[in-house]
């Protein structure tokens, strides 16, 4: 059913990346979504940062009409829909690529008391593409990649992850897919849940447009474990 809010603030969070929180908070499991409606502009799926919270990268026409919307404006959702993290491990880590860092955020805000340990691998292009809001408040460890070595470590946060792997017992990812498959790669699929990503256009799993083999992300996932997506991705 659609739901209607109002937007309380909006902000800058790193080079055409925004966060967008809502006057109206929804419960959630990290690593669900919600399907954004712009009236004439149509609809698009948004990993949930927090019960309040997206962040958005703008890429397209939907985007772009909701980067030029201020505190105030009035936007329509349905959800959250999918499968979310499932909180396992007590040394963890979690793998994020470029706008992939909002439902692992979730994740270690939702968390801070059960995870022993947290460490966040996140890579991106550039220094001015890094989107770590206050994610530093919610791990014990920040351990930042980007292409150009601008920041951090010059690499992919996969490179990290393959010398650190054995420090794990669990491993999240959210990301570009060439990331995700090499994290499932390093991982031989086990210990390691990923949320990915395909074209989303009802969000309940009728339309059938986001398939991923056999599986429906909208409906199976987002989030799906590493045994499932062997032979997949």
């Amino acid at each position: 059913m659609l739901e209607t809010t109002v937007l309380r603030e909006v902000w800058k969070v790193a080079r055409d990346v925004k966060a967008f929180r809502f006057k109206r908070k929804v419960g959630f499991n990290a690593g669900q979504f919600i399907m954004l409606w712009l009236p004439g502009v149509g609809e698009k799926p948004f990993s949930l940062a927090d019960g309040d919270t997206i962040v958005v990268k703008r890429i397209g026409p939907f985007t772009s009409r909701l980067f030029n919307l201020e505190p105030g404006s009035r936007v329509w959702f349905r959800g959250p829909y999918g499968r979310g993290f499932k909180p396992r491990g007590r040394k963890v880590a979690l793998i994020a690529g470029g706008i992939g860092i909002p439902p692992l955020y979730a994740l270690a805000k939702q968390n801070r008391d059960r995870f022993e340990e947290v460490t966040l691998i996140y890579g991106a292009r550039s220094v001015d593409e890094l989107a770590l809001m206050d994610v530093a408040d919610y791990v014990d460890e920040v351990v930042v990649t980007t292409d150009d070595g601008s920041a951090g470590r010059r690499g992919f946060p996969t490179d990290v992850l393959a010398e650190r792997r054995d420090e794990f017992d669990q491993v999240y990812a959210c990301g570009p897919e060439p990331m995700l498959k090499a994290v499932l790669r390093v991982m031989d699929y086990q210990n390691v849940q990923v949320s990915a990503e395909r074209y989303m256009k009802c969000g309940i799993g009728v339309c059938g447009s986001c398939n991923l083999g056999k599986w429906l992300v909208c409906r199976d996932g987002p989030v799906f474990e590493g045994p499932a997506l062997k032979g997949v991705l």
